[in-house]
């Protein structure tokens, strides 16, 4: 959904877009959805998160401005699709999908997001360069980048060992240190939600990863404080998504 977009704007100025997906299972994890995309543009695989430690991501999608001098004009934020961007394939009709799915689409479909205002912030950012209103100066660059206290630190080590340790092929090890993670660091839905895609759901096919919650079939064995659907629920869908500031 992004393609065009890039497409539209590299012509227009020296712009490129950089995809990059955050997943403990690397290439195996990521790359259906690749090449599924055929995106003409930079594509990476992120399998320990560094977006998430260095930069502060804390969702996805998300984005942040690099200027041509290496610059960061605006750190992590949400960045909704463009939107006029259509969908890559009509969703299944709710009647076909497992209860807590058409429980999910609901709730997701009330995420709010500010598409519009988003992408006239982009357009005018790569039009007019440094003298954009929407490209920050060094002073509200680090006031809006999200502060790293001691425990936000060791969240990140703890969930940096978990990844190491999925990797290696120790998931039962590895779940106690992304559940410290999620306590240490509880704004990041890219934790909780990397987890959460990690557990055996019950459901075959490419929505496996999607479930984010316990097994139907076996509730108890669910070894998580929260899932997708709960903890969306608690907060309230609206406010799942950080709102754009220009």
């Amino acid at each position: 959904m992004w393609q065009a977009l890039r497409n539209e704007l590299a012509g227009q100025a020296e712009f490129e877009l950089v995809a990059v997906g955050l997943d403990t299972l690397g290439a195996e994890g990521c790359r259906p959805y690749i090449e599924a995309a055929a995106p003409e543009h930079p594509s990476l695989i992120d399998q320990h998160h560094q977006l998430a430690e260095k930069f502060g991501v804390i969702n996805i999608p998300s984005s942040i401005w690099i200027n041509e001098a290496g610059v960061i004009v605006r750190p992590a934020e949400a960045a909704p699709a463009p939107p006029s961007a259509p969908a890559d394939a009509p969703p299944p009709p709710a009647g076909e999908l497992p209860p807590r799915f058409a429980q999910m689409m609901g709730e997701a479909a009330k995420i709010q997001s500010d598409p519009q205002d988003y992408h006239h912030a982009l357009r005018d950012w790569i039009g007019k360069g440094e003298a954009s209103r929407f490209a920050l100066g060094e002073d509200q660059v680090i006031a809006r980048s999200r502060p790293r206290d001691e425990n936000v630190a060791l969240g990140h080590a703890h969930f940096e060992l978990a990844s190491a340790l999925e990797i290696r092929g120790e998931h039962d090890l590895a779940i106690s240190h992304f559940c410290a993670a999620h306590e240490l660091v509880p704004d990041s839905w890219t934790f909780r939600r990397q987890a959460w895609s990690l557990e055996q759901s019950g459901v075959t096919g490419p929505l496996q990863r999607f479930w984010q919650g316990p097994r139907e079939d076996a509730p108890e064995e669910w070894p998580y404080a929260g899932d997708w659907l709960t903890d969306v629920k608690k907060i309230g869908a609206e406010n799942y998504s950080e709102r754009f500031k220009p």
